[in-house]
């Protein structure tokens, strides 16, 4: 099965071949997960799957890759702009694909195998795909050019991941953030939170699986501003947009370069390592494969509903060991 499943990952990375510039006309290039077009020197980046709330399937995060590549390529852009469609910005990974999918037999067009395999797990294909993914988000973190963030609603799970590594962040305030996985079933392949808000904000967020606001989330330094309503947050991203479009873009570049340096250097590289490690095992350790069994068996919504109670669950407290089952 394995490497049937190699075969079929292959498929979802797009390739890394140079994006030349194209003009605004040919860049409204067709995707299947996102929008992309070009106006007055800015990148627009839209998540487009406003019926599942921009939820993660298998083409987003290489499409925000190769769009990414694509503004870093065209001249006249200084500046992109990743927002939802919507009033939304990003609900996480479409989880209910993931967590209800009871067949492990790969299909075509279907790449939930690779997060969700039949035990025993091999963590190595899991780790090729789920690294596959990061590095796609983390394609806005290389960008030579600023990419600013415009979150409304949600920015849950995975959405978090993709916001969190963008240059400028602005949040409604009534927004919401967070990582709610990290409880159950989920660890932050990007890894960003301790390098925004410090070691105990992020251990107090991670270990409790919070949900923040807009409003907290600027307070604490997660994100780098929030707005009240919908209507001035738009009017605020675009003075922002309009000061960065004057910048020259090789001046825009190197100031992000030497602030991201300085983070790699302090370790967000291998503390991302690690953390897609640790999604794989969280989602093949016996409670993640209780919460999965949960949400195949009341559906996804009721098993989200008792992680995020902060109460007992079938999952919170497992035996590790069959004592009849260990040799003296």
């Amino acid at each position: 099965m394995n490497n049937r499943l190699r075969l079929q990952l292959l498929r979802y990375i797009p390739s890394l071949r140079p994006c030349l510039r194209q003009s605004s006309t040919s860049s409204a290039e067709h995707f299947k997960s996102i929008r992309y077009f070009t106006e007055d020197r800015v990148a627009y980046i839209e998540l487009n799957r406003p019926e599942r709330l921009n939820a993660i399937d298998k083409y987003m995060p290489f499409e925000i890759q190769k769009a990414v590549q694509r503004a870093n390529f065209d001249d006249e852009i200084h500046v992109i702009l990743l927002y939802g469609a919507g009033d939304v910005f990003c609900a996480g990974y479409d989880l209910k694909a993931y967590a209800e999918e009871q067949d492990s037999t790969v299909k075509e067009d279907d790449y939930y195998d690779y997060v969700n395999q039949e035990m025993p797990w091999d963590p190595a294909l899991d780790f090729q795909y789920m690294s596959s993914v990061t590095n796609s988000y983390m394609e806005i973190w290389r960008s030579m050019k600023p990419v600013v963030a415009k979150i409304k609603r949600a920015a849950i799970g995975g959405g978090s991941d993709i916001a969190l590594a963008c240059d400028l962040t602005f949040m409604e305030k009534s927004a919401k953030i967070g990582y709610p996985p990290s409880v159950i079933w989920g660890c932050p392949t990007s890894a960003f939170w301790t390098f925004r808000v410090g070691m105990e904000q992020a251990k107090r967020i991670l270990f409790t699986g919070e949900i923040l606001t807009g409003e907290k989330a600027a307070k604490i330094g997660l994100i780098g501003e929030s707005v009240a309503g919908n209507e001035c947050l738009d009017k605020r991203v675009a003075e922002v947009l309009q000061r960065l479009v004057t910048v020259p873009k090789n001046q825009l570049w190197y100031q992000k370069s030497v602030i991201n340096q300085v983070v790699e250097q302090q370790g967000l590289l291998s503390a991302q390592r690690l953390s897609t490690i640790f999604d794989g095992m969280s989602r093949h350790s016996p409670e993640g494969i209780a919460f999965q069994k949960r949400c195949m068996n009341v559906g996804f919504k009721q098993a989200v509903k008792e992680r995020d109670g902060g109460k007992e669950t079938v999952w919170s407290h497992m035996k590790r060991v069959n004592n009849n089952d260990v040799n003296d």
